[in-house]
């Protein structure tokens, strides 16, 4: 069973970043380690594509570094 954008952002809130907002169902999250913001897109209740799952471990790898 795939994840849920509700896991992504749970997991960015647990390791620092901060909802910077967005557009429609476009989320913003920013690290004050991270040069460039993460943006996960889809209602909270969505499946989470592979890309976005890959691109949210990458970020919390690199914030924690």
């Amino acid at each position: 069973m795939p994840s849920k954008i509700r896991d992504l952002v749970n997991e960015l809130e647990r390791a620092g970043f901060v909802n910077r907002g967005g557009k429609g169902s476009h989320r913003n999250y920013a690290h004050p380690k991270i040069a460039k913001p993460i943006t996960i897109s889809g209602a909270l209740s969505d499946d989470a594509k592979h890309y976005q799952i890959r691109a949210v471990a990458t970020a919390i790898k690199e914030s924690k570094s």
